[in-house]
Order: C-alpha cells, then sequence, then structure tokens
C-alpha cells in the first residue's frame, strides 16, 4: 500500500500531524548541507559539496536534497539528488550520477520511508522515468512504485593495521610481487594537479577507454573536479623512462581515501605501474592516519577486475541500486536501457580518431548520469 504523499512545507503549510513533513532545500547554497557531511557517519566524498559543484558545472545536473529539518534548524538527515532533464535518457532523479554509492543520510534504520512517501509524490506529479538510490544498506521501504535493482561490487581496505600487515595481506605473486618489479624496474612516481600530470592522465584515459570501446568523459570533468576539490584531489603517475605508463585519480573524504579513476598503457602493465600507484596511496593514506581506502565499484560481469580488487587484502561488499518507477513497464524499460547507450556504440567508438572519440563523450555522457 502506497504511503501518502507528503508536501513540502512552507511558511504557508501547517506540519502534517501523522507524518514528517519534508523539506526541500538546496545544498550548493545552504551551509547546513556541508556541515550534515561533515559530521554524518554514513557520508562519503560524494555527497560533497565539491561533488555536486563539479557534477553541476560539468553536466548542468541541478542538485537538491529532502530533509525532514525545518528552514533555520539544524540538519538532522537528508536524502541529495539531482535532476536530470535529457531528451535520449529522460527526465529522472538520481542519487547521484557517476557516483559509486551514495547512502540517504538518515538518523535510524528504516527511516527512509519517509522520504520515499515524498519522492513516490516527485516522481508522480513530474512525470519522471524514474527516481535511483544507490546504497550498500538494504532498501526495504514500502511503496507501490514499481522497483528493480541491479548491483555493484564494492571493495574497501581497512587501514588500522601496520603496515607489515597490509602488505602480507596482499596476493603475494600478483600484488607484492607487481610493486617489487615496479620498484625494481625504477618507474617513476609523481603527484599533484599540475597540467603536465593532468595531460599525462588524459592520454592515459583516452587510450584506456578506447580500449574498452568506450568514449573518455569530458575533460572539462576533471579540471571541474581539481577546481572544486582543491588539495583533497590528486592525480599520481607512474613514468618509466619519461613515459607516463599508468596513472589514477584519488579523493580524499575525511578518513577515506577514494581511487576514483585509473587508466594505463597497456603495453607497459607487465611492470607493475598500477600496482606501484596503488601501493603509494596506502603508504600515504597510512601516513596521514586515515582508516580506509576505498576502491570503488567493480561491474559483478567484470570478475578480472573484481579479483585485482580481492587481491588487496579488501573487504568486498555489494553496493545496490535501485530503481524506481509509476509501473512495470517503464521500470522494466529503465532497467533494460541502463547504459546501454555507450556499450551499444562499441563498434563505432573504436573506429573514431582520438578527437572524434573526445567529441562523443563530451556529447553523450550527460545523457547517462
Amino acid at each position: 500500500m502506497a504511503l501518502s504523499p507528503v508536501e513540502v512545507a512552507s511558511s504557508e503549510t501547517k506540519p502534517l500531524e501523522s507524518v514528517r513533513c519534508i523539506y526541500e532545500i538546496q545544498p550548493l547554497d545552504d551551509p547546513r548541507w556541508a556541515e550534515l557531511v561533515q559530521s554524518h557517519p554514513r557520508a562519503s566524498i560524494f555527497h560533497t559539496s565539491p561533488w555536486l559543484q563539479a557534477l553541476h558545472r560539468t553536466y548542468g545536473y541541478e542538485p537538491i536534497a529532502y530533509t525532514t529539518s525545518p528552514p533555520g534548524a539544524r540538519l538532522e538527515d537528508g536524502m541529495v539528488f539531482c535532476r536530470i532533464a535529457s531528451w535520449i535518457t529522460g527526465r529522472r532523479l538520481v542519487s547521484l550520477p557517476f557516483s559509486d554509492h551514495c547512502e540517504p543520510l538518515v538518523k535510524e534504520p528504516g527511516q527512509e520511508h519517509v522520504f520515499l512517501a515524498r519522492l513516490e509524490e516527485t516522481l508522480q506529479r513530474e512525470h519522471l522515468r524514474y527516481i535511483e538510490i544507490r546504497t550498500a544498506q538494504p532498501f526495504d521501504a514500502p511503496t507501490a512504485l514499481f522497483r528493480s535493482s541491479y548491483a555493484y561490487a564494492l571493495h574497501r581496505i581497512d587501514l588500522e593495521p601496520d603496515l607489515a600487515t597490509l602488505f602480507h595481506r596482499l596476493h603475494k605473486s600478483s600484488t607484492q610481487r607487481k610493486i617489487q618489479r615496479a620498484l625494481k624496474e625504477g618507474l617513476e612516481y609523481q603527484e599533484g594537479q599540475s597540467d603536465t600530470l593532468l595531460s599525462a592522465f588524459w592520454d592515459l584515459l583516452v587510450l584506456t577507454r578506447r580500449r574498452h570501446q568506450l568514449p573518455p568523459q569530458p575533460a572539462s570533468w576533471f579540471r571541474n573536479l581539481i577546481d572544486c576539490f582543491g588539495e583533497d584531489l590528486k592525480i599520481r603517475v607512474a613514468f618509466h623512462v619519461k613515459r607516463p605508463v599508468a596513472a589514477i585519480l584519488t579523493l580524499r573524504h575525511r578518513e577515506t581515501l577514494v581511487f576514483k579513476y585509473g587508466c594505463s598503457d597497456a603495453r607497459f602493465n607487465h611492470l607493475g605501474g598500477t600496482h606501484l600507484l596503488l601501493w603509494r596511496c596506502i603508504l600515504e593514506a597510512k601516513g596521514a592516519g586515515l582508516r580506509a581506502f576505498d576502491l570503488g565499484r567493480s561491474d559483478l560481469d567484470n570478475p578480472g577486475l573484481i579479483t585485482f580488487k580481492d587481491r588487496w587484502g579488501s573487504a568486498r561488499s555489494t553496493v545496490t541500486y535501485w530503481r524506481f518507477a509509476a509501473s512495470s513497464f517503464t521500470g522494466k524499460l529503465a532497467l533494460a536501457g541502463r547504459n546501454c547507450l555507450l556499450p551499444a556504440s562499441g563498434y563505432f567508438f573504436r573506429r573514431m580518431s582520438d578527437r572524434m572519440l573526445c567529441l562523443a563523450g563530451r556529447a553523450l555522457y550527460k545523457h547517462i548520469g
């Protein structure tokens, strides 16, 4: 049975007795949002204002958040979304686009049902194709909406043990030896945000995405990430005889380091460049007193990547992407069509020049979210 719609409270509406009022706020304009993200135990890098600002600048998405806290009061909870309006993939709310996970910031388990009532009303009133929520926690709130889901693997390294223990937990032949090979080969490590490092990262990203028959994300996305995150973002590059052979991009939030993007020149993968970069991340994170290294999500149909992350002594969990639609038809259509815009075009992507491949990425990613 569907919950009753909950109206956004305003100066002209009275709080409802039976359910809590839901207020809509603009997280980029409301300083209370940053305070909630800084203090809430379930908050991640993907809840932060810099991430929301980069999404807004690059793709034009409008961030919004729902909360039970009235205007002027300290935020006690919140769910953040981006409005996506695409003539290709439809209008929808996503929490959040291009984000590995984005937990509802609630005070206690089960509180999500209060927000779902509001979301159900929004979906129907605005004729949205679907609403998507990405969470590692169960999302069992009652609703009359059609629900579909799909899962990813999520890997996280606990950094509490000492370095000797962390190294001992690495897979001996495929991980420890690759790190030792990189050191033996004398790979040079550089980190920062310079134009030189960004250029090296970008060239390797284009090379990697072509190998996967996909276009790269817009270059403006990475420039905006640098501008928005400042020192909490690092580009890390491994060089072999002055040639960049592997690169990763990491973000830091509170006590967690996040591995968000990685790329390499496959001709030099045997040198262990990516392994060296990840091990340097662990060394740095331990030195800074961080408690976790988030290795990000992996498609369940990519066993090679899952095995690679398993071998870093990480704990594997599942993150589920829930989609709520007004009918089973639109729900199944949304699920069947997820991320099909890029894979279906792989035949064309692998035949494009680098310039055309980059133009395709600039044109298409804003429709994917």
